[in-house]
């Protein structure tokens, strides 16, 4: 089985560019022979013969599509990327010969709207090459992905195809521009291109995406699986309690932490603060100048990836997760569980999914007094109840970000797309 991979980027920009790497990464090293599953196996399998696995990935480099971010452009040259921004035919030519020279029996697209564009999705369905698509946002039912208004606050005015409610609220980041652009993208695909059409099988990342979807069109149902992102090898010791709180991620408005700041100056917690973004600037100014009644510790200690990152979060107590919008699966969460973490992380989107009362607290999104509440009770546990709690964190991390469980169920997604082609 000849597998294709395909994203806007081969470097990580976000998240989603970190599931793509890591999903190459799973296949490349699985390959070329992958242990059959036994018939019946890790899902609804029926096949029982060893899988000859090879793997090849595509991404904006292949095109020649540079990283580029258009609000540093001048006018005449965002008017140039209109074309391609909506359907690129150097990506398509360049695919073209990808998939002539590799001759795949199925391709996995994660991100490629805004960068790569839907021709990929024409090319491959003029190949009658069987497509997978894991969708890590809400694009193809929100234009602007993320279910926000200009103001940071969810919005779902778009339903039923209502996209021109993105250009009149200027959903994407207040821009006038840039909202034509994403609400000119959504009519195309609803009207034009179809990827519902184009695409065998989606894969959602949380149950809560899958549902958000099927309440926009219900033909999802059909052609659509839920498989959590995978995390890196279960830590196996003993689990400590550190003496600070951590969040680590994109410093920007929807990530709640404005909330978070006010929380943490007013219970005096030890807080850390990983990563860097559109916002670092406003929450840094946030930090008193003069000493506060209440003694508090906030520190930003920038972006830290690999093993740093990984010390990072092992020396913390509790991983927080105060995001403001529909989160999909989190990686932060992800990560915090492999490590026997336990997250605090607001009620909304598919954080819920993840966070029983034996592995974390749940609070109100955008509310200080609820995430105070939360930061109370999580300082207040005794160690004996945070180690039940870190290990129930480990259990779940084994049993549904597991590596091997995620090989043997997207390698049979591959198989079973490839069967019904």
């Amino acid at each position: 089985m000849r597998v294709l991979l395909i994203n806007r980027y081969d470097f990580m920009d976000g998240g989603a560019d970190r599931v793509f790497l890591n999903t190459y990464d799973l296949l490349t090293q699985s390959a070329p022979s992958y242990p059959s599953l036994p018939k019946g196996g890790a899902g609804e399998g029926t096949f029982g013969d060893e899988v000859d696995l090879q793997v090849d990935k595509f991404t904006g480099k292949d095109a020649g599509i540079s990283h580029v971010n258009p609000r540093s452009l001048s006018v005449w040259a965002k008017l140039n990327l209109v074309r391609d921004y909506l359907y690129n035919r150097k990506v398509a030519a360049a695919l073209d010969q990808k998939i002539r020279d590799f001759r795949p029996d199925v391709a996995h697209v994660h991100l490629i709207f805004g960068t790569l564009s839907v021709s990929v999705l024409r090319v491959l369905k003029r190949h009658k090459v069987p497509v997978v698509m894991t969708l890590h946002d809400y694009r193809l039912i929100c234009p602007a992905n993320a279910f926000l208004d200009r103001n940071g606050s969810v919005c779902e005015k778009c339903k039923s195809g209502r996209y021109y409610n993105c250009l009149v609220n200027r959903c994407s980041g207040g821009n006038l521009f840039y909202s034509f652009m994403v609400m000119l993208e959504g009519y195309l695909r609803k009207y034009v291109y179809r990827p519902l059409s184009l695409v065998d099988h989606f894969i959602f990342v949380s149950e809560f995406a899958r549902k958000k979807h099927l309440e926009y069109d219900s033909r999802y149902a059909k052609k659509s699986s839920h498989l959590y992102n995978m995390a890196n090898p279960v830590e196996t010791s003993v689990p400590s309690r550190g003496n600070y709180f951590l969040y680590f991620g994109r410093l920007s408005r929807e990530k709640g932490l404005l909330t978070l700041i006010e929380a943490a100056k007013r219970t005096g917690i030890t807080l850390k603060i990983a990563g860097s973004g559109p916002q670092e600037s406003e929450l840094r100014s946030l930090l008193p100048q003069t000493p506060n009644p209440i003694p508090h510790t906030i520190s930003f200690v920038g972006f830290v990836s690999g093993p740093a990152l990984k010390d990072l979060i092992a020396g913390s107590s509790f991983v927080l997760v105060p995001s403001e919008w529909y989160e999909n699966n989190p990686m932060a969460v992800v990560e915090a569980f492999t490590l026997g973490k336990p997250v605090i992380g607001s009620c909304i989107g598919g954080i819920p999914e993840l966070l029983a009362p034996e592995t974390g607290f749940l609070f109100e999104p955008r509310n200080v007094e609820s995430l105070v509440e939360a930061l109370k009770r999580a300082m207040n546990i005794s160690d004996k109840d945070y180690l039940t709690m870190a290990n129930a964190c480990r259990d779940f991390a084994v049993q549904n970000f597991d590596r091997k469980v995620h090989l043997d169920r997207l390698v049979e997604i591959y198989h079973q797309v490839c069967e019904r082609a």
